[in-house]
């Protein structure tokens, strides 16, 4: 059984952004190294910015090169970058979508790819309803000779009105089966051996439970900060951000029971009855168990005592 992708081209919104740059791109690289990526492949990037597609190419390499903090293998990157593409244009003008309808048949038939399209909404909770509603209206949702999926970021919403509201949107031109909700943070190492360390190890699934575990304390320490990422931070703010999805995604791996099999959907409804079961706080019960701080930096951990308490 091949571990290669299907061929499609990836599409993402937002090309020009910090996630673009700091994650999709160096996973894709990654995935090219270690031979996941098929033949017939091709990236389309469309953003706003008006940027020449040499100089995108050129800025991508340099952000990829950075990411990697090496030079780049020329035989892993130039299959790539010869095939990154740039549209630029507002998303709220249907000309643009058109002209990335024709982009994409173009880059199909370039490449022999077949029509299978992976769209990346790289852009803030705001534009999805937004995006969604311009593809299909350009008619690039339809599954009539090829596959159509969507990846959108948290935070999905604002608040329980908000997602369901943007759920709505995004339900009226695609199916549920096509719609990829993600949390980045998951993709990380270390959360993924979370998994690994409770269920293939036949010593710590037994004890795993609250007659042996007394408390767990949940610990996000990284020493990147806001970067380039003030405005989406000015309007998603930190406990958004953090705690409602990467945190709780954690506390979900870490208390949920064995599902039945490692499938998608049987890991999705353990880990929903985990958050089910955990009662909603109350404006007493935040008075109570709460406590809310603001840090004004980090300390890295080869410069902390040890032996201290901090």
């Amino acid at each position: 059984m091949s571990n290669r992708a299907d061929p499609c081209v990836f599409v993402i919104f937002g090309a020009s952004g910090d996630l673009t740059r700091s994650k999709l791109l160096p996973a894709i690289f990654n995935l090219c190294e270690e031979g996941y990526l098929p033949e017939e492949f091709a990236i389309l990037g469309i953003a706003r910015p008006k940027i020449d597609q040499a100089e995108y190419r050129k800025q991508m390499r340099e952000q990829v090169r950075q990411v990697e903090g090496e030079p780049l293998d020329p035989a892993k990157w130039k299959p790539i970058e010869d095939r990154l593409y740039y549209v630029s244009g507002e998303f709220d003008d249907p000309a643009l979508f058109e002209h990335v309808k024709q982009t994409l048949a173009e880059i199909c038939q370039q490449y022999r790819i077949a029509p299978n399209f992976l769209f990346y909404f790289a852009v803030p909770p705001d534009l999805f309803g937004l995006v969604g509603d311009q593809l299909a209206g350009a008619g690039l949702l339809n599954e009539d000779d090829g596959w159509r999926r969507v990846i959108v970021e948290k935070p999905f919403g604002y608040d329980l009105d908000s997602a369901r509201a943007l759920n709505a949107e995004l339900r009226k031109g695609l199916r549920e089966s096509q719609i990829y909700r993600i949390d980045h943070y998951l993709g990380k190492e270390t959360v993924q051996n979370i998994l690994a360390f409770r269920f293939a190890n036949g010593i710590f699934e037994p004890i795993w439970n609250r007659r042996y575990v007394d408390s767990v304390q949940m610990t996000m320490a990284e020493d990147s900060g806001i970067g380039k990422r003030g405005a989406y931070y000015d309007k998603a703010g930190a406990l958004r951000d953090i705690v409602q999805n990467h945190m709780f995604q954690v506390l979900t791996l870490i208390a949920m029971e064995p599902p039945i099999s490692f499938g998608g959907e049987d890991v999705r409804d353990e880990k929903m009855r985990v958050l089910h079961a955990v009662p909603p706080l109350t404006r007493d019960d935040v008075m109570r168990h709460v406590v809310r701080g603001q840090y004004e930096g980090y300390v890295s951990e080869s410069n902390v005592d040890p032996n201290s308490r901090t």
